[in-house]
């Protein structure tokens, strides 16, 4: 293995992730009120819901399969009796469709960020920024998975890039593991480097904000002003009473 192939999968991981929550952790402190989607949603709406529905959900099976496929060890699926071959053919057909659908709706919200015109004015770079390196990533996932499931080329992830992505969790990377990866697979996880780089300073920050507040908050009520009058009243002689 040489020098180029130790940095790229015994450093630059480290280097990346540094960076990722360092900027994570400087932008929350230095600009909590920029911590947004910056929804468009009032100078576009139609284009918008079909392309957020189709990224958004796309996107949340392609997760939820990134975590079966890379943090799940293989050993843990052949316990479960489940073959390899059975495993194969489950994540082509759960897998491929989940990343179609997000490429489609990322194709979606790229047309309506270049093509209408308002919402073309109001963007930001990095707005652009951060559509553009999704569909490389996305398209580059999609490409792979694709090729190297026509190819029959006997290829599996989950002897080699799933546990070099633990030993780099672990802090033990073992960069050897990288050495017999397709470099097709190689460019998409260097694309995801570029996407952990870009997420911390644009738009796609607001995926750590989930609204678990929104759980816990009380109802806001809404009256009519002679109704809350009424009610303040009310309340004003009850404490009168009191008092008394």
């Amino acid at each position: 293995m040489n020098k180029l192939e130790l940095f790229l999968w015994g450093v630059l991981p480290y280097i990346i992730l540094t960076i990722f929550v360092t900027a994570i952790i400087w932008r929350y402190v230095t600009n909590p009120f920029g911590w947004t989607s910056k929804s468009s949603e009032m100078l576009e709406k139609r284009i918008l819901r079909w392309g957020s529905l189709f990224f958004h959900y796309g996107l949340i099976a392609v997760f939820c399969g990134h975590i079966a496929g890379l943090l799940v060890p293989v050993s843990v699926y052949r316990s479960l009796g489940i073959s390899d071959e059975a495993y194969h053919l489950a994540a082509i057909i759960g897998g491929l469709p989940a990343g179609i659908v997000t490429f489609i709706g990322v194709l979606i919200l790229l047309y309506r960020r270049f093509a209408v015109a308002r919402i073309r004015l109001t963007s930001s770079a990095g707005d652009m920024i951060a559509l553009v390196v999704l569909a490389i990533v996305i398209f580059s996932g999609l490409a792979v998975t694709s090729a190297n499931a026509l190819s029959h080329s006997g290829f599996d992830y989950r002897t080699t890039i799933n546990p070099w992505v633990r030993s780099v969790l672990v802090f033990q990377p073992d960069p050897e593991l990288m050495q017999t990866v397709p470099l097709g697979f190689k460019i998409h996880i260097l694309t995801t480097f570029v996407l952990y780089l870009v997420i911390p300073f644009t738009r796609l920050v607001h995926l750590f904000s989930l609204p678990l507040r929104y759980l816990r908050r009380s109802y806001v009520l809404y009256r009519r002003r002679g109704e809350a009058g009424a009610e303040a009243a009310f309340h004003d002689r009850q404490n009168r009473k009191e008092a008394i």
